[in-house]
């Protein structure tokens, strides 16, 4: 921990905020049941001093220094000794640039923060591993998380790097496989539940209370304290000038809440000058963060949520307080898209080169509805996050281009920008005719 800096658990609630140890296994308040956040004080280097040694920690190969998470570690200082720290040199995500997705979206111009670039494909790799890492700095043996897909595949990777036993809970058929394969490589443990994401998470905690488990899905806070790293990464590599807009995908909204707490810290240390805008996007079956952002009052889960966009299929999101006091402090929005939306954006995206899984191209969706609605400006600063990478589900893609998708409900989604293959015979002038 940097030298003087004392970091401690607080409610989030503004009627409790009740403190807590940093140590403390805790994922809610025990006084109010809110969620938790870490926060420090103390005397930190200034603003310049952080950028230098972010800037010269790049040309570092030491593990911490490589990793695009551990490169930032003065600005989440909660580990009391960096020996514990899981790294497999997650993070150094690009910034990819795509005129086709711009287009198409509206926008003069469009940047994509690609966090499929991570070993395990996608950006749960930015905040696992400080979730690991905390895991052992508290003696753990055993983690634990509820995914449909992404989730697990990152907490299997980092529990095996660190030595631990890593528990999958997954709801039972409802799994790409391409994320599920990469949770049995890693040799995890898994348990496919009859029941829904929401319902397995309630069981999940309630085992991990009993047996001594710790728990690594987004209402860990050292979970939204590692994927803060994304947003001081894109800053970083934009030298530290903020967009007008960040966009990205909504599902348990831990994503929305550490990119609103990043910002923050960042305006609050002098390292940015101006906060952008956040706006998150929900697919249409499962969005209850948009009900509640434009109707007002509470969460209405959605009890049975829909979309084959599975990271994003999250019908009571654990992080909505957080993640809503992050969009309205930010200005910022929320939109919904369809699945007839968010295929066709998600075949534009791959039109740019490098392709994302389903729920990121709900992004594009939702910035190409909010532009024609004029809630981005065309010649907007926009950057957009692309959460996983294109093979984490493959069957998606094919049925997309050869027009067998379907939704959730059994309607044909339009092969609209479809692109199937051609079955030619063995003959170099019949291939060669029909090439011409």
């Amino acid at each position: 921990m940097s030298s003087g800096v004392h970091a401690e658990l607080v409610c989030f609630s503004a009627s409790c905020r009740e403190r807590f140890p940093i140590t403390a296994v805790l994922y809610n308040c025990p006084k109010c049941g809110g969620l938790l956040e870490a926060r420090y004080s103390g005397p930190r280097p200034s603003a310049a001093e952080l950028r230098d040694v972010f800037r010269q920690r790049r040309l570092s190969n030491l593990p911490l220094d490589s990793s695009g998470v551990w490169r930032y570690r003065e600005l989440f200082p909660f580990l009391d000794d960096n020996a514990h720290v899981v790294t497999l040199r997650e993070g150094n995500t690009p910034l990819l640039d795509a005129p086709i997705a711009a287009q198409y979206g509206g926008l003069d111009h469009l940047t994509f923060k690609h966090q499929g670039f991570n070993p395990t494909g996608s950006f749960k790799d930015n905040g696992m591993t400080c979730g690991a890492s905390q895991a052992r700095r508290l003696g753990m043996k055993r983690v634990a998380c509820v995914s449909t897909g992404n989730t697990s595949a990152s907490m299997a990777a980092y529990a095996a790097a660190a030595g631990l036993e890593a528990l999958i809970f997954l709801p039972h058929g409802n799994i790409s496989f391409g994320k599920l394969a990469q949770a049995l490589e890693y040799g995890a443990r898994t348990l496919e539940v009859e029941a829904n994401f929401d319902q397995i998470l309630a069981l999940v905690r309630v085992l991990a209370e009993r047996l001594g488990i710790y728990l690594l899905n987004s209402m860990n806070p050292f979970r939204v304290e590692g994927q803060k790293s994304i947003i001081f990464e894109m800053l970083d590599q934009r030298d530290w000038n903020p967009p007008d807009w960040i966009v990205l995908p909504g599902g348990n909204l831990g994503n929305t809440s550490a990119f609103g707490k990043a910002l923050r810290e960042a305006h609050q240390l002098g390292l940015i000058q101006k906060m952008p805008r956040l706006a998150v996007i929900q697919a249409e079956g499962a969005a209850p963060f948009y009900e509640l952002f434009h109707q007002g009052g509470e969460l209405h889960a959605v009890t049975h949520p829909e979309t084959l966009a599975t990271a994003i299929r999250i019908g009571d999101p654990v992080s909505w307080p957080k993640a809503l006091n992050e969009v309205c402090s930010s200005r910022g929005t929320v939109e919904k898209v369809t699945e007839q939306e968010i295929a066709d954006a998600k075949a534009m995206i791959g039109r740019a080169g490098f392709g994302c899984e389903p729920a990121s191209a709900a992004t594009l969706a939702g910035i190409r509805k909010l532009t024609s609605a004029g809630a981005i400006a065309k010649n907007a600063d926009v950057v957009a996050v692309l959460t996983g990478n294109l093979l984490k589900d493959p069957d998606y893609i094919y049925k997309y281009h050869t027009g067998k998708l379907e939704t959730p409900n059994g309607s044909k989604i339009r092969a609209t920008f479809g692109n199937q293959s051609t079955v030619v015979p063995n003959d170099p002038d019949r291939i060669a005719a029909l090439l011409a």
